[in-house]
């Protein structure tokens, strides 16, 4: 009878079992779920994108990705991402796009998709504001400590440029302009090459200390936003968003706001 009664009980286990087995099934992901978009950006890349006093995430880009993201009614993450590594962020996929001031150029066409330009972008010169030193071009700058971002369109441009390079003392690189614009201040600089629309944002809330020179370094580039050349979806999604964006004039509202002008590309 025990012997019995084990087996039976066998056997209902494993029906039993078999039963669960065959009843659980993954979920199934619909067609239309829209998932989270993850911006990757250098939080000190003010006017673009940077933390504000109360630890905040704000900025000109950061605000037109929030206003892309609720068109396409999906919810959005902004992570600080080290930007001299930004390229392997985006392929290993722990961000979906790059959206911060990123520079569209052949050779970082190489290994992202870009959406159509928004923004003209020039690097420019800046200097102390009490500077004596007269800079009408890169011959200029011979012989002086120089100062830019790494991983930007300026380092990209003086690496290709070997005469320009060899002509300063020394080009120092810094994680953020934040910590290169200090250091001008503090005269361990004698010039730095940025972005215009960062530099002038930055001495907008220092005009006491720095001034910007209209001296143009390199070519003048276009900002864009860079997406793996695999999500040609996300792009096209994004994509008509800004576009409808330019032509509703939300644009042109969020540019107004942050530099009191419409800059964006027409």
């Amino acid at each position: 009878m025990k012997k019995l009664l084990a087996i039976f009980m066998l056997l209902s286990m494993l029906v039993v079992a078999g039963c669960g087995g065959s009843d659980k099934q993954a979920p199934v992901k619909k067609a239309d779920d829209k998932g989270k978009i993850v911006v990757g950006l250098d939080d000190n890349f003010p006017p673009m994108g940077f933390k504000d006093e109360k630890n905040q995430i704000t900025g000109f880009d950061i605000d037109l990705a929030k206003e892309v993201a609720k068109r396409l009614d999906r919810p959005v993450e902004f992570k600080a991402i080290d930007w001299s590594s930004k390229e392997a962020e985006l392929k290993s996929k722990r961000v979906d796009i790059l959206w911060n001031g990123l520079d569209i150029t052949e050779k970082r066409k190489e290994n992202m998709m870009f959406s159509d330009p928004y923004m003209e972008n020039r690097q420019v010169v800046f200097l102390q504001k009490d500077s004596a030193l007269e800079v009408k071009g890169e011959k200029d700058l011979a012989g002086k400590i120089v100062g830019t971002q790494a991983g930007g369109t300026t380092e990209e441009y003086i690496d290709a440029t070997p005469a320009f390079k060899d002509s300063m003392k020394e080009v120092k690189r810094y994680a953020d302009y934040i910590a290169c614009f200090m250091d001008l201040e503090n005269g361990r600089l004698d010039a730095v090459i940025c972005d215009e629309i960062t530099g002038r944002y930055y001495i907008s809330k220092h005009p006491d200390k720095l001034k910007a020179l209209d001296v143009v370094i390199g070519p003048v580039s276009d900002f864009g936003i860079g997406f793996r050349k695999e999500d040609r979806a996300l792009r096209d999604e994004v994509q008509k968003a800004l576009n409808e964006m330019k032509k509703d004039g939300a644009m042109a509202r969020i540019s107004k706001a942050w530099f009191a002008a419409d800059i964006t590309k027409k």
